[in-house]
């Protein structure tokens, strides 16, 4: 099976404050959902309180990121699955969860992750 990262930025979520608890408990629903289904990997959003890092081979470690991922933030998850339209479901499942579109990436198969 593949491996899919469905997520957003931060920046597509245009929900009121009294909106958000609605969206989330509806995305933990399909969280659930997926875990049930035995597809989920894992998943969370990106703490935007804490900064990013760049480590070096030699364990040297320079604040800030590389630029083009200077605004990497907002929700993802993993699923496991069989297919890419399935994975389209799950990514339009989420897409209504979190009243905003999601992006679909596949991982790269490899047989030791």
């Amino acid at each position: 099976m593949t491996k899919y990262l469905i997520s957003f930025p931060s920046a597509a979520m245009r929900v009121s404050e009294e909106d958000l608890p609605a969206v989330a408990d509806a995305a933990r629903k399909v969280v659930r959902e997926a875990k049930a289904a035995g597809v989920y990997v894992f998943g969370g959003g990106i703490n935007v309180a804490v900064a990013p890092q760049r480590v070096a081979a030699d364990g040297t470690v320079t604040s800030g990121t590389y630029p083009q991922t200077e605004r990497l933030d907002g929700g993802f998850c993993v699923l496991e699955l069989p297919t890419r339209e399935a994975a389209v479901r799950w990514a339009a499942k989420l897409a209504a969860a979190c009243r905003c579109a999601q992006e679909l990436r596949e991982f790269g198969y490899d047989a030791e992750s």
